[in-house]
């Protein structure tokens, strides 16, 4: 988007069967599963692009993108180790850690909410989730998987310092994204009745 398009009249939307189709089949890959190839430099930029069309109330932009490739993700892993060993399960953190280096980009969503803004931060932080799961929609849409995770190492305060998460930002999600060699299969899903409360 350039200043020119701002104001412009944006298509009202059509129904779409084939969205409808990717919606009611959509399934987060497992991560460990990933592999290549995944997107180009220019699938990335389109990805992110499409990612940041996200509920947004008072256009603040209340997150950014920390682009990691296969190198980058080797050394947080291999940084991550020895504190994987603190956790209260030791084995299992650090059995995690493969869902960090498997995948061929992983995209970090820090949520960067504005303290004291009139839009409360609990807003901020929504729109930060929203960013993610855009970011998987895109993914799919260019025809790659994607996982969106966060493990122990989104909390531990020495791990968030290995990878430049600032004072008041928070991890979001790693959105790790590539190919799968076969189809996820269906996981349970909720009755939607249940949960719905209708009023007129």
């Amino acid at each position: 988007m350039t200043d020119a398009d701002l104001g412009a009249a944006l298509p009202l939307p059509v129904p779409s069967a084939e969205m409808q189709d990717r919606l009611a089949r959509r399934r987060s890959a497992p991560a460990q599963a990933l592999t290549g190839p995944g997107p180009s430099r220019a699938e990335i930029e389109r990805i992110l692009l499409l990612g940041a069309r996200t509920p947004d109330h008072g256009k603040l932009f209340p997150w950014r993108f920390v682009v990691m490739g296969p190198q980058s993700r080797a050394d947080l892993a291999a940084a991550l180790t020895p504190l994987a060993a603190r956790q209260a399960d030791p084995g299992k953190a650090a059995k995690v850690l493969s869902k960090l280096t498997a995948p061929p980009l992983s995209i970090l969503v820090l949520s960067v909410p504005i303290p004291g803004h009139k839009v409360p931060e609990w807003e901020q932080q929504l729109s930060a989730g929203a960013v993610c799961m855009n970011l998987e929609h895109a993914a799919n849409a260019l025809g790659f998987a994607a996982s969106w995770i966060t493990d122990w190492y989104s909390y531990d305060t020495d791990a968030l310092a290995l990878y430049d998460v600032r004072a008041g930002e928070r991890v979001a999600g790693f959105i790790h994204i590539g190919t799968l060699a076969e189809p996820p299969l269906e996981r349970p899903r909720p009755d939607v009745t249940a949960l719905t409360t209708w009023r007129d």
